[in-house]
């Protein structure tokens, strides 16, 4: 794919194949070691123009970054949902449905944002991945056993942008690479506050553990721009893992994309959108 460092204005123009943002609560548990709260939650899912409950679609799970929650991509910036119809109606990426959700849990009980972050791949695996491909037409087919979303994990990505970006390492990656063969990480990997040796451990023990027990990667798409903040640790913590992980090949199954100039904002995080659409499930 040739990749482009400005979102096309054509992606951005009003039509009228528009797909629909529909609101969707569910209700999960904290997971804490020694607590289990009871949670109803929400997120947001993009179901594409036309969208036929008898067909089968691939899923993206997108998260925010830190300090705000699950209305991020498509009310905060209701451009993303123009993106995407334009690129399903213009034929760039297959039609597929998009669901954004948060780590956060409400007022009252969110601790750091990294722990959160952190702790959020309990609540993927058992709670919002069942609830939502029990209500919408994905490949699991309605049938939400371990085994069979670990058998449809082809058609399931995984992507955030900033802490979203790390949390697409440590819950998706890390604790549910049986769940997803897909990942987008927009804009960072182990943060400030991390240690890029432990990071890369992590990685490398990840997709050690995958091939061991026979789990292909599709694609880890990884993008920054040369003037994020984020950009420094992102690079050379994926470039010391690129150097010895056998499982990761540019160009086949792995890539990191740079935008000349580009810093932590919407803009770049949308075109990293637009890039990740076009490579996952294809």
């Amino acid at each position: 794919m040739e990749y482009i460092y400005e979102m096309p204005a054509e992606m951005l123009t009003d039509t009228p194949y528009r797909g629909e943002v529909r609101r969707f609560e569910y209700d999960t548990r904290t997971y804490d070691e020694g607590e289990d709260h009871p949670l109803h939650k929400g997120a947001w899912v993009y179901l594409p123009y036309g969208y036929d409950a008898s067909k089968q679609y691939n899923t993206l799970y997108l998260l925010h970054g830190a300090s705000v929650n699950e209305d991020w991509w498509f009310k905060m910036f209701p451009d993303t949902v123009k993106i995407l119809d334009n690129m399903m109606e213009k034929k760039i990426c297959e039609p597929c449905i998009i669901v954004t959700p948060t780590y956060y849990r409400g007022e009252g009980r969110d601790r750091e944002a990294e722990y959160m972050a952190e702790h959020f791949h309990y609540e993927l695996r058992r709670d919002l991945i069942p609830a939502v491909e029990s209500a919408f037409s994905t490949y699991a087919g309605g049938d939400v056993s371990e085994e069979n979303l670990v058998r449809t994990r082809a058609h399931r990505a995984f992507a955030g942008l900033s802490l979203g970006s790390m949390t697409t390492y440590r819950a998706a990656m890390y604790h549910n690479f049986d769940l997803f063969s897909w990942y987008g990480t927009f804009s960072g990997c182990c943060g400030p506050k991390g240690d890029r040796d432990v990071e890369v451990g992590r990685i490398l023990k990840a997709f050690a553990q995958a091939k061991e027990q026979g789990l292909a990667l599709d694609y880890l798409f990884c993008c920054n721009g040369d003037k994020d903040v984020a950009y420094a640790e992102h690079k050379d913590v994926m470039e010391r893992v690129e150097k010895i992980c056998p499982q990761l090949v540019r160009g086949k199954n792995y890539d990191f994309f740079t935008i000349p100039g580009a810093v932590h904002d919407m803009k770049a995080w949308q075109l990293h959108l637009y890039h990740a659409l076009q490579i996952f499930f294809v």
